[in-house]
């Protein structure tokens, strides 16, 4: 489902308007965060270009201990940087993990950097790794990436710390600590510990792992689990991973077209509380409009089909 024009047609010109450009997408919200090798700075203007939310340059994992360093220059040297439109080069910066030999060079290359919009701390597995980072990088948004089973096991006090802005989850390096299959039966009890700690912590919903190298199908069934564990973002690795993982993590068609009849029939019938399932399906599709007004969604001109209330707002 895409964005529909709001604007009128010209009166001056026979040229229809193209359609609303999507509006841009904040952090809390983010649906695709796409990671982007600091050391290719070949590859940063094509991930502005893309779909993304939220663009990731990493200066950690993609890239080789040698690199390090030049990788962190060409990072910091951008996000300093104009864009040929005269925009200022934003992004966010996946850095080393606390206690490696880059992570306080990482933070304090970073400091008071312009285009830093916020930094993506690997090997999150304690609280106080968010917390000493914080104190490197002030007032900075930290999205804590936990990646290992003692980071999973502390997922609550990660969640619970101060400086955490959201949770990641660290997919293919929980799978080689642990040994877990890819399954996602095998994973859905780490999925659902992420969900819960972030809304026991009234943080956004967590950031899943990424599906490597799929596209089309593949993919869009990928991004339908991390829905289905309440995940509300998810990691891209290629640039045209980003529109399907977008799409899946928005509100359906099916969502949007009962969120609006149910209000409107609500308003019609007085505005008042009827029975028991009146106030989770308020809560419902207010959170659905929401969503799909800060994504830019509308229902298609002439679209006319009805749909159930989810299951989970039937009075019991």
């Amino acid at each position: 489902m895409t964005a529909t024009s709001l604007e009128s047609p010209s009166t001056t010109t026979s040229t229809p308007p193209g359609p609303t450009p999507a509006p841009a997408v904040g952090p809390e919200l983010a649906r695709s965060w796409l990671l982007v090798n600091g050391a290719q700075t070949e590859r940063f203007a094509a991930a502005r270009a893309s779909a993304a939310d939220v663009v990731v340059l990493d200066i950690e994992d993609s890239v080789a201990p040698k690199d390090k360093e030049r990788a962190r220059h060409n990072v910091v040297r951008w996000l300093e940087g104009t864009a040929e439109d005269g925009t200022p080069q934003r992004a966010w910066v996946r850095v080393n993990g606390f206690g490696t030999q880059w992570w306080e060079d990482d933070l304090r290359a970073l400091a008071g950097v312009r285009g830093l919009e916020g930094v993506m701390l690997a090997m999150v597995e304690s609280p106080e790794h968010v917390t000493r980072t914080a104190e490197l990088l002030k007032d900075t948004r930290i999205v804590a990436l936990v990646e290992t089973a003692r980071g999973v096991q502390n997922l609550q006090a990660i969640a619970g710390a101060r400086s955490t802005y959201r949770l990641g989850f660290g997919l293919g390096d929980f799978r080689r600590d642990t040994g877990f299959g890819e399954n996602p039966m095998t994973l859905a009890h780490t999925r659902s510990q992420f969900t819960i700690a972030s809304r026991a912590a009234n943080l956004p919903g967590p950031i899943d792992g990424p599906a490597v190298g799929a596209l089309g199908p593949k993919l869009a069934e990928a991004t339908a689990v991390t829905l289905e564990f309440g995940m509300t973002g998810k990691l891209c690795l290629m640039p045209e991973q980003t529109a399907t993982v977008n799409e899946g993590l928005s509100p359906s068609l099916s969502e949007l077209s009962w969120a609006t009849e149910f209000l409107q029939d609500f308003d019609a019938d007085g505005g008042e509380i009827r029975n028991g399932s009146d106030l989770p399906r308020l809560a419902r599709a207010r959170k659905i409009l929401g969503l799909a007004g800060a994504f830019g969604l509308s229902i298609p001109e002439g679209y006319d089909v009805h749909f159930e209330a989810p299951t989970d707002t039937y009075h019991c």
